[in-house]
């Protein structure tokens, strides 16, 4: 496999670079992971789709670390359309800081998210498009007749959709769908790691996005073999825990820490009272109680302290990549 180093000059590598945006309407955001048979069909079916809408579209094309020849296969698409873009990611970060990648990245206007294993249906992204230009700032797919293994993959995706319906009180059938249309300026305001990229919906109205969903057609995969495993079930559970405080608590990450920090302050303090006037205690046990009551003390002023440190990172709005990344564009005008 060739690397980075050897690449042709009609290759640019940009590290964290601010780029000059040309004016895109439409970018088709793609993360990757060993989908080398796949990459050259999927690209050619998303280009003959775009072409139809004549309107200044970009693919951009996120390598989230392959391992196999995914790397080659896109040089070989950008090589003959220069509106096709690369992003490599420098290891395996998953799909969610694929996507940050690719959304950080894009020019559009409107930016679609898809993957790449050509399960979902470029033929789907004008219907997308013209349903988010009737007042909407996110369109998810929603894959009614899916094409998936039930006991592996429908199953849990069925629970992790009710669980994430009702915790987040977005209500969609279908959570893990990544065929999406999005505003960009809606969806580039989103920070995006761990499995979050399940909850983006739900992320987005914390920035008061309209959200609809749409039947989007759905594949079985003919090549490659799916990334998706049980470990990442466990990944989400932990993740919707995040979301949960994220949505009730996003402008004022205090008033939750306060109030568990006041009920352990409070345990602590009616324990110092039953002990103060509770004479059945034998000495033996008090300096065990008295360890308790310390405890439940100093676990009610921790949780005041965490509370501080949660207001000022929310009141300084820390924005960080989560991603080490290179990008590869054609040089001149396309």
């Amino acid at each position: 496999m060739r690397c980075c180093t050897e690449l042709p000059k009609t290759f640019a590598k940009i590290s964290n670079a601010v780029m000059t945006s040309p004016q895109i309407d439409i970018s088709v955001v793609v993360p990757v992971y060993n989908e080398e048979e796949n990459v050259p069909l999927l690209h050619q079916a998303i280009r003959n789709v775009l072409d139809k809408l004549k309107r200044p579209y970009e693919i951009l094309f996120v390598d989230d670390g392959s391992s196999d020849g995914t790397f080659e296969s896109l040089l070989q698409v950008h090589r003959g359309h220069p509106k096709t873009r690369i992003i490599k990611l420098r290891r395996n970060f998953g799909q969610s800081a694929a996507m940050a990648a690719g959304f950080r990245a894009a020019h559009g206007d409107v930016i679609i998210s898809m993957d790449g294993d050509l399960q979902n249906d470029p033929g789907d992204i004008p219907r997308l498009v013209e349903k988010l230009s009737q007042g909407y700032d996110v369109v998810s797919g929603w894959r009614k007749d899916r094409k998936d293994k039930f006991l592996v993959r429908k199953v849990p995706s069925k629970i992790a959709n009710w669980l994430i319906c009702s915790v987040t009180g977005v209500k969609l059938h279908d959570t893990g769908c990544s065929l999406r249309a999005y505003r960009a300026r809606v969806i580039k305001r989103i920070r995006l790691y761990g499995e979050l990229h399940r909850f983006i919906p739900a992320l987005t109205r914390l920035e008061g996005a309209r959200i609809t969903e749409m039947v989007v057609r759905h594949h079985a995969r003919k090549y490659g073999s799916s990334k998706y495993n049980l470990t990442r079930t466990f990944k989400v559970l932990m993740d919707l825990t995040t979301l949960n405080l994220l949505l009730k608590h996003f402008s004022n990450p205090l008033r939750f820490f306060t109030l568990m920090g006041a009920v352990w302050i409070g345990i602590g303090s009616v324990s110092v009272l039953l002990l103060i006037f509770d004479s059945s205690i034998i000495y033996s046990e008090l300096n065990i109680l008295i360890s308790v009551i310390l405890l439940f003390l100093i676990l009610g002023f921790q949780f005041f302290f965490f509370g501080l440190l949660a207001a000022l990172v929310v009141a300084t709005g820390q924005r960080k990549n989560i991603y080490l990344s290179e990008t590869f564009e054609r040089l001149g005008k396309s």
